[in-house]
């Protein structure tokens, strides 16, 4: 089996490039990251200026043109067909009541600076106090509760900037 590769060169041009394709690339090493390459009988001068191997994103110098090139293979991309992308977290803006309660204390104001882990708010549900820790480093955008009133399912309870 082949494997197939996409590249995206400076978030603009895509390529489609298979493991035959790459075998049939005559480039030699004529430094630590620099490359003499010939493709169509033409010479080409190519160096790495950086490499993210873990991103699977380098900064290519070819002919002193830079660019940014971003590589695809095949696991790669069955996964962002299914809408996840791979080594990402999610950004949470937002928190939402999990279930219906009563709002005890309301521990941040508006335009505070809150560290991953602080207590925002401690919420009463079911006889059980909850409290909502800040999922992220960030500043409270808005507070949508006050002390002491009751909340829904799914209610805005505090959103970040």
């Amino acid at each position: 089996m082949s494997n197939n590769y996409k590249l995206s060169v400076n978030h603009s041009t895509s390529f489609d490039l298979s493991e035959s394709d790459l075998k049939n690339l005559d480039a030699v090493s004529v430094e630590k990251d620099k490359f003499h390459v010939l493709k169509n009988h033409k010479p080409y001068k190519a160096e790495i200026v950086s490499a993210d191997f873990l991103a699977k994103k380098y900064t290519v110098k070819v002919n002193n043109n830079t660019y940014e090139v971003a590589i695809e293979d095949a696991l790669d991309i069955q996964i962002k067909s299914m809408g996840i992308e791979r080594g990402r977290t999610k950004v949470v803006n937002a928190i939402k009541a999990p279930m219906p309660g009563l709002i005890l204390e309301i521990n941040v104001e508006v335009g505070q600076t809150v560290k991953e882990n602080d207590s925002l708010l401690i919420l009463e549900a079911m006889k059980m106090e909850n409290s909502f820790l800040s999922p992220r480093d960030g500043v409270i955008k808005s507070i949508a509760v006050e002390k002491g009133h009751a909340v829904d399912k799914g209610q805005l309870l505090i959103e970040f900037e």
